[in-house]
């Protein structure tokens, strides 16, 4: 007998007992940014793999080693989504959203790249992005980082800080990155593999390089911070003004780059402590020219996203969430109480929305009905034998509480029930 089939490495299954997590956070995140006045925007899970080369850079590490690319029967390259700021400009630009217009705009969903699983860290995930378009100032930047703190605030999630750079302008970061590559070329005897791959194509990421062995080497590196143009450095310097101004913590840090070609000026990331390794739950930042670089027209933009299940593994881990319990199982004993039973039930749900309420399903005694109704958490059964459908009533027994049964008219349930 051959083996049942799993779910691939990397891909997990949300179980029903976790659900409900899912579906909190979700709810949470649809409220807020209402309250900030962005709206949702959905695009397709495959897109063209030319999208992603042209936008994250053909030489970062998503794109070299992590795409889930394949051709399909036409033979167009095809790529299973790896992030969605790429996606998002794409049908920005399709459907005439961008040119001189501001949008605020977020979206939640899979996303997919091909790297070794670890905690947080899966080959799909679930990614909620914010993006604003159009709006060259930083008070932009810095309300898209007041809407991250207040997501914190409201899931009650603690111990959660705020890094903060900026990568100055294009030609800015392209004269730091010679001068960067100098240095580092004097050190190649102290590079790591991974580091000489980048030094040509993508230098700026071996600052981000977490070999402790590099540690010293790049502690003693150029700072891009002294080789910004002053235009650069007036925006940061108003983008701190602002944060200060509404009392958001943060620090700088001058090693702090992203590993996507498109960051420019600001870059931001929300770190915890509690996760190992993966302590980046939430990352952002300016990105001017990648709306030009996909063919629309120059507009401004900034944005950030997080890693959904890492926020719910840091929920878990400070919080426990007891899943949502059953209100109310109805008992049903015998053909004529279950087809009384399902009016009563269909009643009593049109006149209490929210009432979770179980009406048992497939016969068997009152002693197996009432262990299953007990077995499911509601707080109290409805009992409906031949007794209580001759008297035009059902017997109430509190599951949870030691108050004595009680038997409630029909025309009385819904009052009932309501005033629980």
């Amino acid at each position: 007998m051959s083996k049942f089939i799993k779910s691939i490495r990397g891909m997990h299954d949300v179980l029903p007992d976790d659900t409900h997590r899912w579906q909190a956070f979700e709810q949470t995140i649809r409220q807020l940014m209402a309250t900030y006045g962005y709206r949702e925007i959905r695009m397709p899970l495959v897109e063209s793999t030319d999208l992603f080369c042209r936008s994250i850079g053909e030489v970062t590490d998503i794109v070299e080693k992590e795409m889930y690319t394949f051709e399909d029967r036409n033979g167009d390259k095809l790529t299973l989504r790896p992030e969605g700021t790429a996606s998002c400009v794409r049908a920005g630009i399709q459907h005439g959203l961008l040119h001189n217009q501001v949008q605020r705009l977020w979206y939640n969903g899979p996303m997919f790249r091909h790297e070794r699983p670890q905690k947080g860290r899966y080959r799909q995930f679930h990614q909620f992005g914010v993006e604003a378009f159009g709006i060259a100032t930083p008070d932009i930047d810095v309300e898209q980082i007041l809407i991250s703190a207040r997501l914190w605030q409201q899931l009650g999630l603690t111990g959660v800080r705020l890094e903060l750079n900026t990568l100055g302008s294009t030609e800015a970061r392209k004269n730091y990155k010679q001068v960067l590559v100098d240095y580092l070329n004097q050190h190649r005897d102290l590079l790591d593999e991974d580091s000489l791959r980048r030094l040509e194509s993508n230098p700026l990421r071996i600052l981000d390089s977490k070999n402790p062995a590099m540690k010293q080497l790049l502690d003693d590196a150029p700072v891009l911070f002294d080789h910004l143009d002053e235009e650069s450095l007036q925006q940061f310097d108003k983008l701190k003004a602002r944060l200060d101004a509404v009392g958001i913590e943060y620090t700088i840090n001058p090693r702090l780059v992203r590993g996507l070609d498109y960051y420019c000026k600001t870059v931001f990331e929300w770190i915890t402590d509690e996760l190992g390794a993966q302590g980046t739950i939430c990352a952002g930042g300016r990105y001017d020219g990648l709306v030009e670089q996909l063919g629309g027209k120059a507009t401004p933009a900034v944005g950030f996203a997080l890693g959904m299940e890492r926020i719910l593994a840091l929920l878990e881990s400070q919080q426990q969430q007891p899943a949502p319990g059953v209100d109310v199982y109805m008992v049903l004993l015998g053909d004529d109480c279950e087809i009384r039973g399902l009016q009563l039930a269909e009643d009593i749900r049109r006149h209490n929305p929210g009432l979770q309420m179980i009406t048992h399903c497939g016969g068997g005694s009152m002693k197996s009905e009432m262990k299953k109704a007990d077995k499911s958490g509601a707080d109290i059964a409805l009992i409906l034998a031949e007794d209580e459908l001759t008297k035009q009533q059902v017997t109430v027994k509190y599951l949870r509480d030691k108050k004595d049964q009680q038997s409630v008219a029909f025309d009385d349930l819904n009052n009932f029930i309501a005033a629980l």
